[in-house]
């Protein structure tokens, strides 16, 4: 099992960096040292943080930096003696990508290379030392109505910012070929769960129905997609950060296909019984709306190879997970709040200036 002193997380201000980084001090015991890089984007929170931030002051750090900088990408590495980075940071939303392309080219694939650079110059000579590179199941494009993504799946990305992920992910394979570099991967399908940015489907949904607004949906609804909760995702990393083979890919996968519409009926049901509401108001809100281009009918993704070499699984079903997720969001609506309201923004700017 690896061990390591100094941990760089970036993107740790984002949904599943968060929850990584709260995993990993909190649930999984880790001693060193944790460095949050972030850009601090529309979707970075910090505050998503801050209990962390206080009960760890003396081993968890936040640096302020966009990884399309390399110079303060070096800097941070040299500074705080990195011996493992993994790689969260990404534009990651697809109709972002359709109407912004250019910003998924260079944070996605300029990025992860700056990180791979700096990286390559500091740990010149030492063994011990990793690069996480986290991808997804969307840079093996779309599935018909049978068959799974597999860790050897030829890559088909179908979007700007599929494309631009697998970009990423043949770069970091190619440092690890090329170089010799130390990396990891890890594909995953669609995570959900505590403090994900409110531009995703599952937040989306439970946000507009505790505001009586439209629920949209997809196209005909149909589109099927395997659903993660992030802390499994976030326990399936550490594991392969810990103990997967060098130079290999890991499949994180929910096993847990639903089509959109059946997911957004039983959020209706639940969040109905969770608040004493009418299911069936909730579900009359659902709102059919163009499909988006190149939307991929159906993500599925088999896991086997983790389970079987690293010992994970799932700790809880879908039911379980989005119960829990939306009670989170119940029982958190300052947070919903603050990033909805855009204050967030100003409890950084007041808690993080200058930095």
């Amino acid at each position: 099992m690896r061990k390591f002193n100094n941990i760089i997380v970036t993107g740790g201000a984002g949904f599943i960096g968060s929850n990584f980084i709260r995993y990993i001090l909190d649930a999984a015991g880790y001693s060193g040292n944790v460095i949050n890089l972030d850009k601090l984007t529309y979707a970075g929170n910090l505050e998503s943080l801050s209990d962390i931030a206080e009960k760890y002051k003396d081993r968890y750090f936040f640096e302020k930096i966009d990884i399309c900088d390399m110079n303060a990408v070096k800097d941070c590495i040299e500074r705080y003696d990195a011996d493992c980075v993994i790689h969260f940071a990404a534009e990651s939303h697809v109709d972002r990508s359709i109407h912004g392309p250019a910003d998924f080219i260079q944070t996605n694939i300029v990025g992860t290379f700056n990180l791979l650079e700096a990286c390559r110059q500091h740990w010149q000579g030492r063994e011990n030392t990793l690069f996480h590179h986290v991808s997804t199941d969307e840079v093996f494009g779309s599935l018909g109505e049978t068959g799974y993504f597999y860790e050897t799946t030829p890559y088909d990305p179908r979007s700007p910012y599929s494309a631009s992920k697998a970009s990423s992910d043949h770069i970091v394979n190619a440092y690890h070929h090329t170089y010799g570099m130390n990396i990891t991967m890890s594909n995953c399908t669609n995570n959900y769960g505590q403090y994900q940015f409110p531009e995703k489907l599952i937040p989306v949904m439970l946000l507009n129905m505790l505001d009586e607004k439209p629920l949209p949906v997809y196209g005909d609804g149909m589109n099927i997609r395997d659903w993660l909760f992030v802390t499994d995702h976030c326990s399936g990393i550490w594991k392969i950060v810990l103990s997967g083979r060098i130079g290999k890919t890991y499949n994180i996968g929910g096993e847990n296909e639903w089509t959109n519409i059946s997911l957004v009926n039983r959020m209706c049901e639940i969040t109905a019984n969770l608040t004493g509401r009418d299911k069936d108001y909730f579900k009359k809100l659902i709102t059919y709306v163009k499909d988006r281009p190149g939307h991929d009918r159906r993500y599925a993704i088999k896991c086997d190879k983790i389970k079987n070499e690293l010992g994970w699984k799932q700790s809880v079903t879908f039911d379980e997970g989005l119960l829990l997720t939306v009670k989170w969001y119940l029982s958190n609506p300052e947070w919903i709040s603050h990033v909805k309201s855009g204050e967030y923004r100003n409890w950084i700017d007041r808690n993080y200036s200058g930095r």
